[in-house]
């Protein structure tokens, strides 16, 4: 039996975190791991009241260095597999064995669940489509790679690209910029169809403003990933 992970970063996700573990204990039986990443709301409090496996961060680290920490928590568990599923309920649990499925037995790396390699009922803002078109295209350019959905979250990895992870993962807006490192170093990477569901409750972080950071930011640091 393959030992499988589910990683989910929490910040400030009182109003969806038991919702969402709720729904991952009735969809399936994998092993999971909430990483509470220096939440100032209830996220904790509601973590110990219901028993749900988690790590405190002291302080918050980012997306990043919540992933970082719960890919560093699989590898050092002899974990096969890791997934990340997000806390704020976008993530159908129900999709989890496509991702294994796709995965297990195959030779690729890391499998990213998507709302466009497919059509499905995905309807986003305007600006958050503009930013997924934008790295479509610069991953095309930069890194040689074709993925429709590059700042999907929703991903599984195998324990080589764990091992990556764990000496090196982005501090903020880690997904695409991973994906640049990875197609650097030859891991291969394959897209299959999700569907995604709007957030169930809180506020996302990413603004107008942040968008445009997200964009410029990953936009440099890709481009030196692609150079060194």
């Amino acid at each position: 039996m393959e030992k499988i992970l589910i990683i989910i970063p929490a910040y400030n996700e009182e109003d969806t975190i038991h919702h969402t573990v709720n729904q991952l204990r009735n969809s399936c039986s994998y092993d999971f791991i909430v990483v509470n990443d220096g939440s100032t709301d209830r996220t904790e409090e509601i973590l110990n009241e219901h028993q749900i496996p988690h790590i405190s961060l002291a302080a918050n680290l980012g997306i990043g260095g919540a992933m970082q920490t719960g890919y560093i928590y699989a590898y050092r568990n002899g974990y096969d597999y890791a997934i990340q599923l997000d806390a704020d309920g976008q993530h159908d649990p129900k999709d989890l064995e496509k991702l294994v499925q796709a995965i297990t037995g195959s030779d690729y790396d890391m499998v990213i669940g998507s709302r466009f390699v497919e059509k499905t009922g995905y309807k986003g803002s305007w600006i958050r489509r503009l930013g997924i078109y934008y790295f479509y295209y610069m991953l095309k350019w930069i890194a040689h790679i074709k993925v429709t959905d590059p700042t999907s979250g929703y991903r599984i990895v195998n324990r080589k690209v764990m091992k990556e992870f764990v000496r090196h993962y982005p501090v903020d807006y880690p997904e695409v910029e991973v994906l640049v490192r990875l197609a650097h170093q030859h891991f291969k990477i394959k897209e299959i169809k999700v569907e995604m569901n709007e957030r169930q409750g809180g506020q996302s972080s990413i603004t107008p403003f942040r968008s445009i950071y997200y964009m410029l930011k990953v936009t440099f640091f890709s481009l030196i990933r692609s150079v060194f």
